[in-house]
Formats: C-alpha cells, structure tokens, sequence
C-alpha cells in the first residue's frame, strides 16, 4: 500500500487503509441494533472526529447533508406509513441511522482519497472491472450532467420572464427532469458508439502510484 501525500494525517493514510476504515464503520453500523442509541451515537462521534483531523469544514458537511437527508428521511418514513406497527418505525429508524453514518463515512473517504486514487486502489484488490467502468464514466460524466442542468435552468428562466410561483418552479423541475433524461440517453449512445469505434474494449486503465 502506498501512503499518499496530504495536508492532514489523513490524507497521508494508505490508500488501502482508508478504504478499510469506511468499510469497518459502514459494517459496525449495520451490524449495531438501531436500539442501541449509546453505540450509535459513539460511531457517530468517531465519524465526525475524522471529519476533524481531515480538516473537513462544518459548513461543507451541513450542504451535503441538506440535500441527502430529506431523501433519506422521505425513505424512511414511508416504511412505517406502508407497513404499520412498530416493526416499521424500527426499519425507519435503522435506514435512518445507518444511511447517515455510511454517508458521512463516504463524504470522508471522498475528501481524503482523490477519485482516480480510489479507482487505482481499487484496481489493485482485483475490483470487478464492470463496477471500474461504471464509476469511472459516473463521475466523469456527472460534470457534463450538472452543466447540461445549468443550461437547461438558464434557458427555462430566461423563457418564463420572471415567474417564481411555487408550483411553478416544480412543474419546470420536472420537465427539466423529463428533458436532462432523454439527453442524456441520447448523449450515452453517442458515446459509446465513439467509444466503440476508437477500440474500447471495457477495461478502465488508470494511472498507478508508485510513491
């Protein structure tokens, strides 16, 4: 295992140790009955702590976890509103802790493991080459997605003149939705038929550290 370079002792862990921290967290959190509030709470804490020592601002963790945990709490509940009785606020409860703690473990490992080290790492432990691909072209392509939304959002409101009503604003939501889906199909075809032509044979190859 190589020990990268970075501003904190975190970022200065080997790689391979990194992604085992995330993987021994995520595993004690599914493993810890979502009644034992004193364990999770502990986990908790020893989360944040590495959010700490990574230097990780408070004000970064509160976005990410703004825009996570309504879809992870909307999730949650309708668990106990579909089943009933109090096996379902247990399952709520369960996806609700543990959710909270993988994502806050994954927010670390992003910040303290550059992705193409992350692809390199996994790489090297003999990582399906399919998953490979699939994460690499995820994150390669989420920039395109999100200035495709940019586009698309600027043209909208430069065609309603002004109008910010609330059902407004998600009936554009939802075409956008709509209109993003079918370019980005549209867009995936065109890829990889110039893929296909320039010999790309579904292996992802990376860059090794050597260091």
């Amino acid at each position: 295992m190589t020990v990268e370079s970075g501003p904190t002792v975190c970022h200065r862990l080997p790689a391979g140790l990194k992604l085992l921290l995330v993987a021994l967290v995520i595993a004690a959190g599914l493993a810890i009955p979502a009644e034992n509030w004193p364990a999770h709470g502990m986990l908790a804490a020893l989360v944040f702590a590495g959010h700490t020592f990574a230097g990780i601002p408070l004000r970064y963790l509160l976005r990410r976890l703004a825009l996570f945990l309504p879809l992870l709490l909307t999730f949650a509940l309708s668990l106990p509103l579909s089943q009933g009785g109090d096996r379902g606020w247990e399952l709520g409860t369960a996806i609700a802790l543990r959710g909270s703690l993988a994502f806050l473990s994954m927010l670390w490992l992003i910040h303290v493991l550059p992705f193409p080290q992350l692809l390199a790492t996994l790489r090297r432990y003999h990582c399906p080459s399919v998953l490979l691909a699939m994460m690499a072209f995820m994150y390669r392509f989420s920039f395109l997605l999100f200035h495709e939304v940019e586009r698309m959002t600027a043209a909208r409101r430069a065609r309603s003149f002004g109008r910010t009503g609330f059902w407004f604003r998600w009936k554009v939501g939802a075409q956008v939705i709509g209109m993003l889906l079918i370019r980005s199909m549209r867009r995936a075809e065109r890829v990889h038929g110039a893929m296909l032509a320039r010999g790309w044979t579904g292996d992802v190859r990376v860059l090794e550290d050597k260091a």
